[in-house]
């Protein structure tokens, strides 16, 4: 069995060459493997479904391609409230 880069390896390398990869792909959603972008897509899914053709899923991160920190951290908001036994 092939061991798989950590994903974590391949977000690092979109964030090190971030602006690089904005000038070629910004708005589009690009797949990265062994720290290179094998693909990009109009869509997370189309990505997502495409790549999982040839490459197995976990081995491989999609990531929107936008310049600023906006592009790769969210923040969710939920009318959820937690509570202790």
């Amino acid at each position: 069995m092939m061991e798989h880069k950590n994903l974590e390896e391949e977000f690092h390398f979109y964030i090190d060459h971030q602006d690089e990869l904005v000038k070629q792909y910004n708005g589009r959603v690009i797949v990265i493997k062994n720290c290179k972008v094998i693909g990009d897509f109009d869509s997370e899914i189309e990505a997502v479904t495409e790549t999982s053709k040839e490459h197995e899923l976990g081995t491989f991160l999609v990531q929107m391609c936008k310049p600023g920190k906006e592009s790769y951290t969210q923040t969710f908001h939920s009318r959820l409230a937690f509570t202790s036994c």
